[in-house]
């Protein structure tokens, strides 16, 4: 089952070329980020021409009047090439916008899967309170095959030693005096602690931690910028990643400010 999960950034003017970069790769299922009202509909009609008719959208059962309002509100969404039907399990972030699920068999038996928009910390402690949301949720959840991907906002680096700082956390990696150790276990609490649940993450599962791998870059005038790999899938332990690979040239080509993440996922024997 070939999942592909991106941020599409509202990018409007850029949706058919973001579609027909996704056609290319031959999904099974897409996740993704930053749809919005108005480019929610195009999305469904694109998908459905892809051969990804089965549609999920969080924005269709949102709160509209949610506080705090933001004409910037975006949703995440499923599409797949196989029904979509009622997951397992939900779950309970604060801003129901930020996540999506649903059950898919689409030729390695049933898996539940799970799109997730985690809000940054510029929209304060609801970042904390959506990953803790997360790591709660999954921890109840029945035990069946599972996916859980899309843009986690989390973390700041990744050490070659495998070690994991948050954003918490300052560039010379002290914890900050605003956000503290509760903020802190939070972020580590799913990325990389989702091990703890059984999940692997599937690009470091493969490749390990040699490479920074940034998904979400940024340039400064002067020519100097940074990135942080912000986008992430992980699998249950009934399933494992074949191959998973970002896609950082469809960022670099200006469809969207994030990289793609594609992963071949197939059942454990």
């Amino acid at each position: 089952m070939r999942v592909i999960t991106w941020n599409v950034a509202r990018r409007s003017s850029r949706l058919a070329e973001q579609a027909a970069a996704l056609a290319g790769r031959e999904p099974d299922v897409v996740a993704l980020q930053e749809v919005t009202d108005a480019t929610l509909p195009l999305w469904r009609a694109v998908l459905e021409r892809i051969g990804l008719p089965h549609v999920r959208a969080s924005l269709d059962s949102a709160d509209p009047c949610r506080a705090p309002a933001s004409r910037r509100r975006t949703g995440v969404l499923l599409g797949s090439s196989a029904a979509l039907r009622d997951p397992s399990a939900t779950l309970p972030v604060p801003w129901v916008e930020t996540a999506v699920a649903s059950l898919v068999d689409a030729g390695i038996g049933p898996v539940e899967i799970h799109c997730l928009h985690v809000p940054n910390a510029a929209n304060g402690w609801v970042k904390a309170s959506t990953l803790q949301a997360v790591r709660a949720g999954l921890q109840l959840a029945p035990t069946m095959a599972r996916v859980v991907c899309g843009d986690l906002n989390t973390p700041r680096r990744e050490l070659e030693s495998g070690e994991v700082v948050s954003f918490a956390r300052d560039s010379r990696g002290r914890l900050r005096r605003e956000r503290g150790p509760e903020w802190d276990e939070a972020e580590l609490g799913v990325v990389p602690g989702l091990r703890d649940l059984g999940y692997q993450d599937a690009y470091r599962s493969l490749h390990g931690y040699g490479s920074r791998e940034p998904s979400w870059t940024w340039q400064r005038i002067s020519g100097h910028g940074g990135g942080w790999r912000l986008d992430h899938l992980f699998s249950s332990a009934e399933l494992r990643p074949a191959a998973c690979i970002y896609h950082h040239a469809w960022r670099d080509a200006g469809l969207s400010d994030h990289s793609a993440l594609e992963a071949d996922i197939v059942r454990m024997e």
